[in-house]
């Protein structure tokens, strides 16, 4: 059992829900990117999702793009990526999944990325752009090194093509919970609801919910719904906010704290208005 299996083996456990993070590479920096890693796991964040910058990121909101390009303009690469991950590995055990495009992966040579990947210590990849008609590119390299590719579902993805993408799936599936690029709109529990009912009906995998979920009222309203959920644009938005401030570590871990008690069911009120000011 790979490390995602057993963060979904363990929550489940003990009756609570994966929480997955999203962190962008190079935002501010590398080695930030690095120490908040530790900092989101030590919060209580299961599995991170770390994005690779790309310049054309087609599925992604305005924050996620606007963070790209900081970090592209800094020199963050892929290479630099697996390194900095290879020196996560030997502090934390948590889950990896790389999230991005294949344009990058082209570029460094897929056979190559696929065997340097699996040696930094990355689990899984979830690669956007590339539909599972021709992740076999990938996949020829990704499988034999024990990288789970990770299918995502749109809503408008019918049943019958949802069968076929989740036949040769891996780690668990990414449900788009919105139309549209991340971080732009909020989800509607009753049609999250509505599309895991028909994913959990073709595969056993976990399933884990994403693309609009910013606040801990719709974490508490959307993880009872689901496996998990995955927080990305109100994390890197508020990590962006806090760039060069000496309060950016710890104001990033009370969010991520904030939205673990509320997948644990644990939510108290918000006299403060911190989702407003946090939401997307």
């Amino acid at each position: 059992m790979g490390r995602i299996e057993k963060a979904f083996a363990r929550r489940k456990a003990e009756g609570r829900k994966v929480f997955v993070a999203y962190l962008t590479a190079g935002d501010p920096d590398l080695e930030t990117t690095e120490k908040l890693a530790l900092v989101l796991e030590s919060a209580g964040v299961d599995i991170l999702e770390i994005g690779v910058p790309f310049s054309d990121p087609t599925a992604d909101g305005p924050v996620i793009q606007a963070a790209s390009q900081r970090a592209l303009k800094r020199g963050t690469t892929l290479a630099g990526i697996l390194e900095r991950i290879a020196s996560l590995r030997r502090r934390s055990g948590i889950p990896v999944v790389l999230f991005g495009y294949f344009n990058p992966i082209l570029s460094y040579g897929v056979e190559r990325f696929a065997r340097d990947a699996a040696a930094a210590g990355v689990d899984g990849l979830l690669v956007v752009d590339l539909p599972f008609e021709e992740a076999g590119e990938l996949r020829r390299y990704s499988d034999p090194a024990g990288l789970a590719v990770i299918s995502l579902v749109a809503p408008t993805t019918d049943a019958a093509r949802a069968r076929k993408i989740l036949r040769r799936a891996a780690g668990f599936v990414y449900a788009i919970s919105v139309t549209g690029v991340t971080g732009t709109s909020t989800p509607k529990p009753d049609d999250v609801r509505h599309d895991l009912e028909r994913l959990r009906a073709v595969t056993d995998l976990p399933i884990v919910a994403g693309f609009g979920i910013a606040t801990a009222g719709q974490a508490a309203g959307i993880a009872p719904l689901a496996d998990g959920i995955v927080v990305g644009s109100a994390l890197v938005r508020l990590i962006g906010e806090n760039t060069g401030s000496v309060d950016q570590v710890e104001t990033t871990a009370s969010f991520v704290r904030e939205i673990r008690e509320a997948i644990d069911g644990k939510r108290q009120e918000d006299p403060g208005g911190l989702e407003k000011r946090r939401g997307c």
